[in-house]
């Protein structure tokens, strides 16, 4: 069968391409287009377009871009009508790929979204769209199952977080080699994740690195997003201590005694891995302000989502400065914060329901699309 995917980050990347094996082991006739990244790549060629291409941040940022966005919407629908899939595989990234779904439902194309939009957050009201243009649901948090049936009546299939698989899956790295080829000493290392979008890494950087002084007897690691060039990290490692590792970040994650996070999938992703995090937030004066009043949320990390607390320090907006940063910094490499974090990472680990995500959605997408 034919399978047309959209992923337009970074994550989505991951999760495509996870997801595209786990179909072509279901269908041993699985071909695919599709709009990702690098991974996905590696799987099935070129994509139609790259996701830096299609990242775009805050109200403001996708504001200035509307024509940019508004001719990839167009160039997609038409790319669908070419190519004729028996499936569309959206995931996350709503404010395109909900778009999307309006169209490709009218024209009577099969529907399914993998990694459900983030509606409990903000834009409660897609839920509108979603029961009218989507034909099923795949989501990966055990609280968006509820938010579904209970609260809107809309069935959907939990399948657990495929992080976990492909935090599982990832070769373990020896410490020794590792940081003699990276050119790192045997300092505990404090990673540094600032996010994938241009916007962000500017926003957060600078601040993360207002700490390093202060922490000598540590060495600091930016984990370089995949859609970057060395060259627009150049200005941030110009200074003493501060390392970069490009497309290496679960190896570094690995190897950290600590990280300062931006908030989003990496938070997951470092709490998997065992690694004590402070969690950094910091948008545009009017982005933010516009957030705050539709944003309906306690925490923004999903770490503490899913646990329902604040496991991890969450530094938002005017609270992320070198001050607190470090105060929070020097809690998560005290022994007795790290005791009681690792409890907490265990116990998010078991609600995210083990094993498996990639290859029960795609066993129940084949399934559907199968047997209609």
């Amino acid at each position: 069968m034919k399978y047309y995917l959209i992923a337009g980050e970074a994550s989505g990347d991951l999760h495509g391409a996870n997801l595209m094996k786990a179909l072509k082991l279901q269908d041993g006739d699985a071909t695919f287009r599709f709009w990702g990244g690098d991974l996905m790549k590696e799987v099935a060629g070129n994509p139609v377009k790259h996701y830096r291409e299609l990242a775009f941040m805050g109200f403001i940022e996708v504001l200035f871009n509307l024509t940019t966005i508004l001719k990839n919407i167009s160039l997609c629908k038409k790319d669908i009508e070419k190519y004729n899939p028996d499936v569309i595989i959206f995931i996350d990234y709503p404010g395109f790929n909900l778009r999307i779904a309006k169209w490709a439902k009218s024209k009577k194309y099969r529907t399914h979204y993998y990694i459900s939009p983030q509606i409990w957050a903000w834009k409660e009201g897609r839920i509108a769209s979603i029961k009218r243009d989507v034909d099923a649901m795949y989501v990966i948090l055990p609280f968006e199952k509820k938010f579904y049936e209970e609260k809107h009546d809309f069935p959907v299939h939990f399948v657990g977080h495929p992080l976990i698989d492909a935090i599982a899956n990832k070769k373990l790295v020896d410490p020794t080699t590792f940081k003699k080829e990276h050119g790192l000493d045997d300092r505990p290392i404090v990673a540094l994740l600032p996010g994938s979008r241009k916007q962000e890494i500017s926003k957060m950087l600078s601040v993360m690195l207002s700490v390093v002084d202060n922490f000598e007897e540590y060495q600091f690691v930016i984990a370089g997003a995949p859609s970057q060039e060395v060259a627009f990290y150049t200005p941030y490692i110009k200074r003493q201590n501060v390392h970069l590792l490009l497309n290496k970040t679960y190896d570094l994650l690995s190897l950290s005694t600590a990280a300062l996070v931006t908030s989003g999938t990496a938070t997951l992703e470092t709490a998997l891995f065992k690694v004590p995090q402070v969690v950094c937030y910091k948008g545009s004066r009017i982005s933010y302000e516009i957030a705050k009043r539709v944003i309906n949320l306690k925490y923004i990390s999903l770490v503490n989502l899913i646990l329902d607390k604040e496991a991890v320090t969450e530094l938002i907006q005017s609270d992320l400065n070198t001050k607190k940063l470090g105060q929070e910094l020097a809690k998560i490499v005290d022994p007795k914060q790290r005791d009681i974090l690792f409890a907490d990472y265990y116990e998010l680990e078991t609600k995210l329901g083990g094993k498996g995500a990639s290859e029960n959605a795609a066993h129940l997408i084949f399934e559907a699309i199968n047997g209609s």
